[in-house]
């Protein structure tokens, strides 16, 4: 009829109009106070950012000042008329300019507040405009989001940049030898021109004036041992309203499931809030999606969360020859050669790439919990709650070398956006607070990983997840997916690496040294990409605490996994 025909019309044209508006899968690039030739300038900067088109592949923004000295680029997603809701942003009057890649969760408050500002686009991150020419470079400070954003003040001549607190949207930053500061959403965009190379860290915001700077400093953040009891009512209010902030969306999404404790929760209480408040969602059926090796764990309970909360899932398989033959591709994109993390971000790769043919364009996921909870088995060894909490500190401060770097990278390699609840700001500060002796797992007195989440969920009259999967011992993604996939990267890389060219690797790899030939594998792949000096010391390497092991899954963790292989000291 026309009124269907009518009412089909009105969808997609909202739909393409958001995504032109308001779309943040994206790429940044900001070259400031350069030496070249203003058509130099702008040049490089085109050049540059097309080395990040994977993140936002239809379209691209630059801006450059009057005195053609500093270059803002973007790289984003556009449908239609590129003419609404371009990046970089600008200013009524001109005079200042934003890239930007993120999402900012209390936008709307701050669209409240500037009623008078004349904003262009819809987008959630123009709010940050209005709010810095009010308090200046403190206007991070109000931001609740995911973002890394490059703002120049033209009148001042000063650049404002900043990541946020939990580094879930990754920036670089490097100096020219002609003095510029050249910033990027990834370090490729930079290897060819800069002298040194740095990770922006998390937190931080860099100012001409001051430079870097550290924003966020919470009470855990110097990690004095704290004392605040567990109330299981807030973790799991908490967490409900960081799942709920982050549905907030016009366009289909879904969410990662792999069929563990983290992604389940994050699944249940999405699925929840579509049945309970379906009226402020456009799309009221949530997708679920899951990969493994065929026959893996998290393929099989991924199924039965998905049946028991009602998502429309979608399972996808890969083999061992696949993860093999896309190492070179995700070590490139990802910009790592942590063996942990190339493992688990292979599957999550090709899951990416699935999701993104699906038109769906975001997805929940459920990274931050092992940080925050203690949850990865090594810390079942914890020799006192102090050093359980140090480490816990100490981890969270690392999520944007690790599991955030999967996350934003394999995802964004297709221009897919995910978007992390656990790593909610009141969520990471409330549970930081909370005494480590509640936290810390014990084998001996069978206290599980994660347990006081677990109970925060564990409701006998509206069950969240089933009991199996509640109370499911932890598996690294990279063991999830198929133990196969993990015996079948390190064979090959044994036969990669020969013993003469192992017993190298000091000399080679003076940085980082590789312990096993896996590693060295992944470094010599690594090296080939991405030849600047400074590259490896953008790598850390992630190694359990409190175990002899040089293997970093979690079955190596011996006498803690239930399914724990021989052989995990073994230098292959």
């Amino acid at each position: 009829s026309k009124a269907t025909v009518s009412v089909l019309y009105w969808i997609i044209f909202s739909l393409f109009y958001y995504l032109l508006a308001n779309n943040k899968m994206c790429g940044i690039f900001a070259i400031i106070h350069s030496k070249s030739t203003p058509q130099q300038v702008r040049q490089r900067c085109l050049f540059n950012s097309r080395l990040l088109r994977h993140r936002g592949p239809d379209w691209s923004g630059v801006w450059v000042s009057p005195d053609g000295k500093t270059a803002l680029g973007h790289e984003r997603l556009a449908i239609v008329d590129p003419a609404s809701g371009e990046q970089p942003l600008v200013s009524p009057d001109g005079k200042i300019a934003l890239c930007v890649n993120g999402e900012i969760y209390n936008h709307q408050k701050f669209r409240q507040k500037y009623k008078s500002y004349p904003f262009k686009t819809e987008s959630d991150c123009e709010v940050i405009i209005p709010l810095y020419l009010e308090y200046g470079t403190d206007c991070v400070k109000y931001l609740d989001g995911m973002f890394a954003f490059v703002l120049y003040d033209v009148d001042k001549q000063s650049v404002l940049a900043a990541r946020d607190p939990m580094g879930i949207c990754s920036m670089y930053y490097g100096k020219h030898a002609d003095g510029s500061t050249w910033f990027a959403s990834e370090a490729k965009a930079l290897q060819n021109d800069c002298a040194t190379i740095e990770w922006f860290q998390p937190g931080n915001k860099f100012t001409t004036s001051s430079g870097i700077q550290r924003y966020y400093a919470p009470n855990w953040w110097e990690e004095s041992v704290p004392s605040k009891k567990t109330e299981l009512a807030t973790i799991r209010k908490l967490f409900t309203d960081a799942v709920e902030k982050r549905m907030m969306a016009d366009v289909p999404f879904g969410v990662l499931l792999s069929g563990g404790l983290d992604s389940s929760l994050v699944a249940s209480v999405a699925s929840r809030a579509i049945k309970s408040k379906g009226d402020q969602f456009q799309f009221p059926t949530l997708h679920s999606f899951c990969i493994g090796l065929p026959g893996s764990p998290d393929i099989a309970a991924a199924q039965k969360v998905a049946k028991a909360i009602g998502t429309k899932h979608h399972s996808l398989t890969f083999t061992v020859q696949d993860g093999l033959d896309a190492l070179r591709d995700v070590i490139y994109k990802l910009e790592t050669y942590d063996v942990t993390t190339i493992r688990a971000s292979t599957p999550m790769y090709f899951l990416a790439r699935k999701i993104k043919s699906l038109g769906v364009k975001m997805v929940l996921s459920g990274e931050g919990a092992d940080e925050l909870f203690g949850g990865y088995l090594y810390f079942h060894n914890a020799p006192s709650s102090d050093e359980f909490h140090r480490e816990c500190c100490r981890r969270v401060k690392r999520l944007h070398l690790f599991d955030n770097l999967r996350a934003n990278k394999s995802t964004m390699a297709w221009g897919l956006e995910v978007r992390v609840p656990f790593l909610d700001q009141s969520f990471v500060n409330h549970v930081m607070e909370i005494d480590p002796k509640d936290k810390q797992p014990s084998r001996k007195d069978k206290k599980i990983e994660k347990a006081i989440l677990r109970q925060a969920f564990d409701d006998a009259d509206m069950p969240y997840l089933p009991k199996s999967v509640l109370w499911r011992q932890k598996e690294q993604f990279s063991d999830g997916v198929g133990y196969s996939w993990i015996d079948g990267v390190r064979d090959y890389a044994t036969m990669q690496v020969t013993d003469e060219m192992f017993s190298q690797a000091g000399k080679l790899y003076p940085v980082n040294t590789p312990t096993t030939k896996e590693a060295f594998y992944y470094r010599q792949v690594f090296d080939e990409l991405f030849h600047h000096a400074s590259m490896p010391h953008t790598v850390e390497c992630w190694v359990p605490k409190w175990s002899n092991t040089t293997d970093p899954s979690g079955r190596a963790i011996k006498e803690v996994h239930d399914d724990a292989y021989t052989g995990a000291k073994a230098k292959l």
